[in-house]
This record gives structure tokens, C-alpha cells and sequence, in this order.
């Protein structure tokens, strides 16, 4: 059964540059209260939004969920 609930999860999307500051932008968010829903540091979302880095695991299924549920989901 485990296996099959596995199989029906959607994958996560990638989120570049462009999507996470949509997102931001979105949500009126200043970065670093992004940053403070997401547990990370402001110069992380910073990089996210530069290129420089791309978000984890966690991270990335945070941004997902935001995207989907939308704030309340994250507070």
C-alpha cells in the first residue's frame, strides 16, 4: 500500500529564479519574511531569486505548498 500511495504523489516542480520571486511578488513578501515562513535565511531566498542557487528539498516542497494552498497553508 505504501508503494502504491508513493506512485500517486506528483512530483515537485523545479523553481527557478522567475517562480520564486513570482510567488514573493504574489504574496506581497518581503524576502525575508519569506524566508522566516520557509525556515531559511534571507540571503538564501536572495540566491533562489539571483540564480546563484536553487531551494532544497524542503524548501522546495514549502514553495510548492505556498503555490498550491496559497499563505495560510505556511502560517
Amino acid at each position: 500500500m505504501r508503494e502504491y500511495d508513493a506512485l500517486c504523489l506528483k512530483a515537485i516542480p523545479d523553481y527557478d529564479a522567475e517562480r520564486i520571486r513570482g510567488l514573493r511578488e504574489r504574496y506581497r513578501l518581503s524576502q525575508t519574511v519569506l524566508a522566516s515562513l520557509l525556515n531559511t535565511s534571507a540571503s538564501a531566498v536572495r540566491q533562489w531569486e539571483q540564480g546563484d542557487k536553487h531551494p532544497s528539498g524542503p524548501s522546495q516542497k514549502l514553495l510548492n505548498l505556498l503555490e498550491r494552498k496559497g499563505l495560510d497553508a505556511l502560517i
